[in-house]
């Protein structure tokens, strides 16, 4: 039995296009080396805030710009107005257009005022009393020595009746003030004429009470 050396069973079990151990180690520590090469100098890019810039476009040799017409003066600008004025304007020849729209005709004179409703006349006479009779003096007004006057607002009909009765002034007694309603509502009145017709009417009476009477 013959005796084999560690290289030729190295030789048997190891293909021919695997590379060896040393080869192996180099590829390692170089793909290591570059691995931290390339974190360096990507930390770097990040603490960089210009790490990226747009330029800007420029144009390409073969693209051409037309340059941009020149504005034109006020006064160029006005007449270019009127200019398509006159073009948007319809021909006076076109008889189509000229039968076709009728120019407004100028309204008439302004309305005349409003004149405001004359209010209605007022009566050309007062009521007038024709019957009245005289009031009694209060039991009790007397014996307390009571006396004044009570001025009354008689609202008269055209009948000539007396229709409401208003105390204006107080004689102070409520005893004489009841007695002058009570009095005047008895009288008969000559009612308020308005020319020839007879109207409502209000009249003022005072109606005096005295104790040396």
């Amino acid at each position: 039995m013959s005796a084999h050396s560690p290289n030729a069973r190295d030789s048997r079990q190891r293909p021919d296009w695997l590379p060896g151990r040393g080869a192996l180690i180099a590829a390692a520590l170089a793909f290591g080396l570059g691995l931290v090469a390339f974190l360096a100098l990507w930390w770097d890019q990040r603490n960089n805030s210009d790490f990226y810039r747009s330029e800007p476009g420029l144009p390409q040799p073969g693209q051409v710009f037309e340059p941009l017409p020149t504005p034109l003066p006020a006064g160029d600008r006005g007449s270019l107005a009127r200019e398509e004025e006159e073009d948007a304007a319809p021909d006076p020849s076109d008889p189509a257009l000229v039968g076709g729209a009728e120019a407004p005709t100028p309204s008439s004179a302004p309305p005349p005022p409003q004149v405001a409703a004359p209010a209605a006349p007022t009566p050309s006479s007062l009521p007038r009393p024709i019957q009245q009779p005289a009031p009694r003096y209060p039991r009790d007004a007397y014996r307390r020595g009571e006396s004044g006057t009570v001025l009354l607002r008689v609202h008269v009909g055209a009948d000539g009746d007396p229709r409401r009765i208003d105390l204006v002034s107080s004689s102070g007694s409520r005893s004489l003030d009841r007695a002058a309603v009570d009095a005047v509502n008895r009288w008969r009145f000559a009612p308020a004429m308005r020319g020839e017709t007879p109207v409502e009417g209000s009249v003022q009476v005072p109606i005096e009470f005295s104790l040396g009477r």
